[in-house]
């Protein structure tokens, strides 16, 4: 039934993107349970001259959240359209930097040199808005603890990149025994699954690996795409999603959200002070809060402090330009920024993700204010449109 589910949500999403491509948009909410009382009303409409509709392109990490977000705006600004295509982060960030959209989205900030090849009279503001854990999801059905409930793996750090090298090849290994005593675990094969294409929730997955395992670093390295040494690759994180449960003894890598709503069990993963932690909006909000975000709002969070946090946490960016020709699509761009700095936070959890603190998003908005004198981003419960 939850694999149904999530076929159907994926489906929603990939219509309302061929929709786009078509020049129509799906403004219907994609989560039919959603009260309308959650949309924000506003005493002013907001004066774009005319209709606009803005593209953007990137990490399918967020996507669910996104897809969400941008219907839920269309419902309050009627005259403001914002279509969405997962695409990856590493297609994302190629497309914004040749400006063929009017916005990126990426889970990994922009390197320096990503950040140079943007047209000097453009230039790029990174936007955090949400954030999230990546997680180990895996394919064991029949697997149950000592008192016959189900069981939740635990994976100390050298035994997942163990796993990731290709050296821990069963389940049924002593390593992975060794740290689940009360679990009868299987003979089967360990089967990894990775991301095929560039991919932003790789390249937070192996930043977070080459700091914890000089191995791996050497051997394989970090990035948006790696050499895997085992595995079978997938496309997005619904790709490897839809692999892992079509596959017994599967292993991989995907973010929080797409887990949790198709129901995939995932390890609790040990962490820097060797204890280990599941992934939750607690134990993410957790390891958060031990990272300053800093003034240029970018920050990789490899390898947290913090006996609760959750070791593989990160947060996602929109990619804005500072300047656009376009005035209308400046104030729209702000007018999104801001509905997902409000509104848009409350729906964060119940789609999986974290909703971001206060402090980083009071920084978010002053810098995203900067994008278009003639919008105001406001906090509070009655936006003002000008300035």
């Amino acid at each position: 039934m939850k694999h149904n589910r999530l076929i159907a949500l994926i489906s929603v999403f990939t219509l309302a993107i061929s929709l786009s491509a078509c020049g129509e948009t799906n403004s219907t909410n994609p989560n039919p349970n959603k009260s309308s009382s959650q949309t924000t009303t506003t005493s002013s409409k907001l004066d774009l001259g005319g209709n606009i509709e803005l593209t953007g392109a990137g990490a399918t990490f967020p996507s669910p959240l996104y897809q969400t977000w941008f219907a839920e705006l269309n419902k309050k600004y009627p005259n403001l359209k914002v279509n969405y295509q997962p695409v990856g982060s590493g297609a994302g960030v190629e497309q914004f930097t040749k400006g063929t959209v009017d916005f990126g989205a990426s889970d990994v900030a922009m390197k320096d040199e990503e950040i140079q090849n943007i047209p000097a009279d453009k230039g790029v503001i990174l936007l955090p808005v949400t954030a999230g854990s990546i997680v180990l999801a895996y394919n064991l059905p029949d697997i149950a603890d000592s008192s016959g409930g189900v069981a939740i793996l635990k994976l100390p750090r050298a035994v997942y990149i163990d796993i990731l090298l290709g050296k821990i090849k069963s389940w049924d290994d002593p390593a992975i025994a060794q740290a689940n005593p009360d679990v009868k675990l299987p003979k089967d094969e360990i089967k990894v699954i990775y991301r095929a294409d560039g991919s932003g929730t790789t390249g937070v997955f192996t930043k977070h690996l080459s700091a914890i395992s000089p191995e791996w670093k050497t051997k394989v390295g970090d990035g948006k795409s790696v050499k895997w040494p085992v595995g079978i690759g997938a496309k997005g994180n619904e790709g490897v999603t839809a692999q892992i449960q079509q596959t017994p003894g599967a292993i991989g890598y995907v973010e929080y959200g797409y887990a949790k709503q198709s129901n995939l069990k995932f390890a609790s993963l040990e962490n820097k002070a060797k204890k280990f932690v599941l992934a939750s909006e607690e134990s993410a909000s957790k390891t958060l809060a031990s990272v300053t975000l800093p003034e240029n709002l970018r920050a990789f969070i490899s390898d947290p402090e913090g006996e609760g946090s959750y070791p593989i946490v990160t947060y996602t960016w929109i990619l804005a330009y500072k300047k656009y020709a376009d005035a209308g699509k400046a104030k729209a761009i702000e007018a999104t920024i801001e509905y997902a700095l409000t509104d848009g936070q409350k729906l964060a959890t119940q789609l999986g993700y974290v909703p971001l603190p206060a402090n980083v998003i009071a920084k978010v908005a002053a810098a995203a204010d900067q994008i278009s004198p003639d919008y105001k981003i406001s906090l509070g419960a009655d936006p003002k449109t000008t300035k």
